[in-house]
């Protein structure tokens, strides 16, 4: 389960994710921790990550979880230290443009999100939906 160094990606060193810096710095210490705690790092990291992929197609907080799984599977993997780092950067990418939304974009975005809870409590109400007690 060794890990190796990994070759300079798309960020030099002085631009790398404040998460990844963290990640390095808990490597040192991870690596003196007896083999089965390492073991266990891997089993719940494979685990959180399956759980998060299943979570982008079924409920849940699967853009929170996968990242965490990534980190410990980081900790001994170099392949997932690859995955957490793009995944960082695409992260960053998405809140740049997210930022750089519109007034318009945000106001239509709030009525269409407006719209689909006033449609589903009317369906709920005027639908006799049987899970729901109104």
């Amino acid at each position: 389960m060794g890990a190796r160094p990994l070759p300079s990606g798309p960020l030099s060193t002085e631009e790398r994710h404040p998460l990844i810096e963290k990640l390095q710095e808990r490597r040192d210490h991870h690596k003196t921790r007896a083999k089965p705690i390492r073991v266990l790092y891997a089993m719940v990291g494979a685990t959180l990550l399956l759980g998060g992929l299943v979570m982008l197609v079924t409920p849940g907080p699967a853009f929170a979880v996968i990242p965490i799984g990534l980190f410990l599977l980081a900790l001994e993997f170099t392949w997932a230290e690859a995955a957490l780092e793009k995944s960082l950067e695409q992260a960053e990418k998405a809140k740049r443009k997210a930022a750089e939304t519109t007034t318009t974009q945000r106001v239509l975005t709030g009525a269409a999100v407006a719209l689909a809870v006033a449609g589903f409590a009317a369906w709920a109400i005027l639908g006799d939906v049987p899970l729901l007690p109104v």
